[in-house]
This record gives C-alpha cells, sequence and structure tokens, in this order.
C-alpha cells in the first residue's frame, strides 16, 4: 500500500521523485524519503516521519540532488511511523538502498541469520532485511544481486534499488503489489501507480508476478527472476495529467464526488444500443451457449467496491434471473468456494490490484470458472489475468475514500445484468429499450443531486458533534446504507453502522435514543410493486426509530410526502428505475460525510491509519 517512485534520465531528480511522491500520498502518509545519487558518486538519504512536507521541508533545509534516485511514501506494517523506520532502507556500508512496498513473510528468520553473519540492523521494519541481503550477494552487479536475494523472500513485494557502487542504474522487481513502468524521451521511470507519471509520460508497462526492470539512461531491460529476457506490452494512459489535480476544488473527495456524472458517461460511452436497447459488451468475449449453461454468479470484493457488488447482486439477479452470491474477497478462497465452469466469477477492483481480490480470481481460475473483472485501471493484474475486463472509466481516483469507482461499478454490474438477460433471452427489445433510457438519463439526475450540495452541507453541522450514527436500507437500498456508513467513518472518524432496516427489532432498537443521528434509506420506484412494499416497510422503521426518540434524515425519491410527515430532515433524489436508485441515493451521503469531516477539521483526503490501494493481505 506504500508509494514508489523512481527516475533516471538528464533531469534534476528531486523535484520529479518529490512530484511524484506527492501524486502517491494517497498510498500512505505515514512517513516519506528518498535516495539520490549525486555528480561526485555519494549516496544521500533524506526521511522525515509524517506527511510529505516534512520531508519536503527536510530537503529545503539540508538541499541535495542527482541525476537518478528513489524514494518511498509509507503505509506502515511492520515497525512504527518515524523517520528511523521510513525509507529508504540501507546496507551496513550505505552503499545500497532501497524501497519496498508489501510484506517479507520471512523477516525474522533472515534477519536473524544475516546478524549472525555480522550484519548490524538499525530498523524495525522487515524491508531492512532485502537492503542487506542484496549486500550479501553484491559483487559489482545490482541485478544480479537483486535476483538472488528475491529468491530467498516470502511474501509479497515491489522494491526499487541502486547502489552507489553500480551508477547509472534502477533495479525494480515485482511479486504481488504493482511496478509501473514508464518510457519517456531518454529518461524513465518506475512507480506504484500511474499518476505519478502523467506529467512526464503516458507510455508504460506495468511489470508481471516475477518480473524485474533495469532502468539505465539507455532504456530499460525486463527479465524474470531468473534473468531470462521477457517482454510486455506499451499502453498509453488516456488519463490527461490535469485529471489527477484538484482543479481548484479544497479537496481531491470533493472533486471525485463532482465527476461522477462523467465518470458515467464514460462508463456508459459505446455500450449501449439506444434504438434497440442492446448492451454491447464485446468485450466481455463470452459465447452466447457458455452464458446460456451459466447456473451462478460470485461477486467478489472489498470495501467500497463489495458494496457495489451487494447492489449488483440484485441487479443481475433481477434482470438476467441467475443465483447470485456476494463474496468478501478475504474470505473466499479460505471457505474453499464450490466453483465449477457453469460458475462467472466477477471480480471488482477499482485499482486492479487489491491482493485478497486477485487471490480470489486466482482461486477461481484454479478451479475452472471463468472470470470478469470490472477495474478502472487499464494493464492492472486483474485485467491481465481475468479472462475478460469490464473497465470503468471513471479516470485517476486519488482520495483515499472511494466515490466516483462506486457509482461507475454500479453502472458498470447494471450493464452486466442487462448484457446477461439479454443473452439469456429474458429481457425483450422494449424492456430493454426502457432500461437503457432509465440508465442513460442517470448522468443528468446526478447533476441535479449535485447541484443541492448546500442541503447536504447544512445537514452537517446536525451530525459532526455527534459520536455515532446508524444508516438503514432494505432490499437494494440496504448497501447504501453500508456504504454511506463507511464513508463517514471512513473520513470524519465518527462510528457509523449500515444496518438492514428489517433487523431492527433483533438488537440495534436498543441503541436510539435522542442523541443517535439515524439516516434511513427510503427511496422508491413508483412503477414497482416490490419497491413500493418495500417503502412501506421502511416507513414503519421510521416510525420505530421516532418511537424511540430517534433523529432521522431520510433519503427519499422526490415529491415523497409520507416519510416528510415523519422524518425530522429529509433529502430528495430524482425518480428512477429501482435498480438504479442506488446511484442517486448514495452521493447526497457521500456529501454528506464529506461536509461533517471538514466542520470536525479531519483529513478529508488521507484519512488516519488508511491507504487508498490494499495491496498486502
Amino acid at each position: 500500500m506504500c508509494g514508489i517512485i523512481g527516475y533516471v534520465g538528464p533531469r534534476k531528480a528531486v523535484p520529479i521523485l518529490l512530484e511524484g511522491l506527492r501524486r502517491l500520498e494517497y498510498r500512505g502518509y505515514d512517513s516519506a524519503g528518498l535516495a539520490v545519487v549525486t555528480e561526485d558518486g555519494a549516496l544521500a538519504v533524506r526521511r522525515a516521519s509524517g506527511k510529505l512536507r516534512q520531508l519536503e521541508e527536510v530537503v529545503r533545509l539540508d538541499p541535495v540532488d542527482g541525476c537518478y534516485g528513489i524514494g518511498h511514501t509509507r503505509w506502515a506494517t511492520h515497525g512504527r511511523p518515524t523517520e528511523e523506520n521510513a525509507h529508504p532502507h540501507r546496507d551496513c556500508r550505505g552503499d545500497i538502498v532501497v524501497v519496498h512496498n508489501g510484506i517479507i513473510e520471512n523477516y525474522l528468520a533472515l534477519k536473524g541469520a544475516l546478524q549472525q553473519e555480522g550484519h548490524t540492523f538499525t530498523t524495525e521494519t522487515d524491508t531492512e532485511a532485502i537492503a542487506h541481503l542484496i549486500e550479501k550477494y553484491f559483487d559489482g552487479n545490482l541485478e544480479k544481486a537483486v535476483r538472488r536475494a528475491v529468491a530467498d523472500l516470502a511474501g509479497v513485494f515491489a522494491a526499487a534499488v541502486i547502489s552507489r557502487r553500480d551508477p547509472g542504474k534502477i533495479v525494480a522487481a515485482r511479486r504481488g503489489p504493482p511496478v509501473v513502468v514508464g518510457l519517456g524521451d531518454g529518461e524513465y521511470f518506475v512507480c506504484s501507480d500511474v499518476p505519478a507519471l502523467l506529467n512526464y509520460t503516458r507510455d508504460v508497462f506495468i511489470l508481471d508476478d516475477g518480473d524485474m526492470a533495469i532502468l539505465t539512461p539507455e532504456g530499460v531491460r525486463l527479465t524474470d527472476f531468473e534473468g531470462r529476457p521477457v517482454k510486455r506490452a506499451v499502453t498509453h494512459v488516456l488519463w490527461d495529467p490535469i485529471m489527477a489535480e484538484k482543479g481548484g476544488y479544497k479537496h481531491f473527495m470533493l472533486k471525485e464526488i463532482f465527476e461522477q456524472p462523467r465518470a458515467l458517461r464514460d462508463t456508459l460511452a459505446g455500450r449501449l444500443v439506444r434504438e434497440t436497447g442492446r448492451a454491447a459488451l464485446d468485450e466481455l468475449e463470452i459465447p452466447a451457449r457458455q452464458i446460456s449453461e451459466f447456473r451462478e454468479v460470485k461477486l467478489v470484493a472489498c470495501g467500497t467496491s463489495w458494496h457495489a457488488a451487494l447492489a449488483g447482486k440484485f441487479m443481475i439477479e433481477r434482470l438476467a434471473r441467475i443465483p447470485c452470491e456476494v463474496d468478501y474477497s478475504s474470505e473466499f478462497r479460505y471457505r474453499e468456494p464450490i466453483l465449477t465452469p457453469q460458475t462467472l466469477v466477477v471480480v471488482i477492483s477499482q485499482s486492479g490490484e487489491t491482493a485478497d481480490t486477485l487471490a480470489a480470481l486466482r482461486e477461481a481460475k484454479a478451479k475452472g470458472s471463468p472470470v470478469v473483472a470490472i477495474c478502472n485501471v487499464p494493464g492492472s493484474m486483474a485485467s491481465r489475468e481475468a479472462d475478460a475486463t469490464l473497465y470503468t472509466h471513471a479516470g485517476p481516483e486519488i482520495a483515499v475514500a472511494s466515490t466516483k469507482a462506486f457509482t461507475s461499478q454500479l453502472a458498470a454490474l447494471f450493464l452486466m445484468g442487462l448484457y446477461l438477460g439479454q443473452a439469456r433471452g429474458l429481457l425483450d427489445e422494449e424492456a430493454s429499450r426502457r432500461l437503457v433510457q432509465e440508465l442513460l438519463a442517470i448522468p443528468v439526475k446526478l447533476e441535479k443531486v449535485l447541484a443541492q450540495e448546500a442541503v447536504y452541507e447544512e445537514l452537517s453541522r446536525q451530525i459532526f458533534r455527534s459520536d455515532h450514527a446508524l444508516y438503514l436500507g432494505r432490499g437494494i437500498h440496504y448497501p447504501v446504507a453500508l456504504e454511506g456508513a463507511l464513508k463517514l467513518k471512513e473520513i470524519s472518524y465518527i462510528h457509523a453502522e449500515g444496518y438492514p432496516a428489517g433487523e431492527m427489532k433483533h438488537g440495534p432498537n436498543a441503541l436510539i435514543d435522542e442523541s443517535l443521528p439515524v439516516v434511513v434509506v427510503a427511496g422508491r420506484d413508483p412503477c414497482s410493486e416490490p419497491s413500493r412494499i418495500l417503502y412501506e416497510k421502511t416507513l414503519g422503521n421510521i416510525q420505530e426509530v421516532k418511537a424511540r426518540q430517534g433523529r432521522v434524515i431520510a433519503v427519499v425519491t422526490e415529491g415523497d410526502t409520507e416519510a416528510a410527515q415523519l422524518a425530522d430532515e429529509v433529502i430528495e433524489v430524482p425518480p428512477a428505475h429501482e435498480l438504479l436508485l442506488p446511484v442517486l441515493e448514495i452521493v447526497p451521503l457521500q456529501l454528506l460525510a464529506y461536509h461533517v469531516a471538514v466542520r470536525r477539521g479531519c483529513d478529508v483526503d488521507q484519512p488516519r491509519n488508511l491507504a487508498k490501494s490494499v495491496t498486502v493481505e
């Protein structure tokens, strides 16, 4: 989950490294550091605990530069977030430095053996063992030493290494977390994620597990861990550098919330035939015969993507009439899931690099199930290993709390339900056209929701001093309640819980009093009988809360007077098809959480103890 950056080329390295770290800080911000080889051949290291600005101040007070180097922003796993434990880490002589993202599972055994051989350790981290291993094997050739060292490592790692004794070279290796190599004009980059490179190049390739990259001013060589040459396809990233900037917004999260209409339009673009209502998902490449043979769908994801999967279950079962299960990626393979070639497994990950989700993908493929990935990053590991990929086109998401990725995933899951339903002959042309019209109308409706930001900001005054909050919903609105609660707890540090409204009598009613804000997601589709029934039952749950002096904020469909009479406050969203209401309902809850966090003085984009991409277990 840490961020790594490396540069070799004709320019001064330190400004490029610091800029790259700034764009990667969402991956970790407990400490940061960099190392460069100076013009006189010295290896200079600068490190600091805390946010990146602390490192920038260290560099300002003690300047250093060179034409190649590596940097790191840390999310602590082994060892406290101190300057001592900040990367880069050095060998005994201070000739070799390493930056690392991942977990070395056998580092204690390695450390003990290396200490017996005379190596001196100065930190609490697992990464330092890598530096000493490379020192042990170093004979003047850095890539050869790295190759021998990685053979001794158990666990996952993305690492970049430099040595003043083998100058002009960066060696990077991957087993697990992502490593991106950028190809510039006479300059080359290595990093954890594409946004770090967008100001310099958009031509990249992503290392596979077991790949090593050797970067020099002359170019990039790729090998496997045995030293055999390998080739990787170059991807031209379509993201514009401006997309990774705040663009005048106070926080990335706020910018990304307001980008959701555009992200939805881009995700839907070219995938719908309005005249016939057909979902044109040719990229899935699933033969019609195989679709007819599917007996179940398993949706596998973590965090916000898991909440999208819960809503996707309703979409796929309703539109395609295929039984659908939802699993946490972190639990999936440990329960020995029953998988067959008639099981379609859909893995969902914004980054396409989430460690647990990749492990679930591999488990499914090993058991013979076809796998489709829904992800946002072209060339990611999930997109390369899945049988097919349905890309969301949300653009880079920098804030740790996911927003536009969630709504884009909902759109992609609706598209998949539509596609499967049509392929199975369950949706005729008339029904398909109605659904497509509903889907294409969502971005405009979302703009209407966003135009009411002042309403959500005012409501935040009623919540920001609370210690707890409860979010309730039924049916497809329950995942919205879960996601709304997650957003609040992530960025404001208020304990919030999402709960099925129908389960209130089984315990949570005991929590309700006049100090507890209760957010009830109560949208309805007047054209749907199931929606009407759930809505009426949700009204009963609101009455239960009010009977116990709870304060109710209800998210309802425009024109709903029944809920308005019961709730203390109402948030209205435009009417929509029942399966698409979650896309509209979640956005006010994102903005509510945002304004609560701002009022509490929290770091909205970089909440404590969290990082954007969870690339280790």
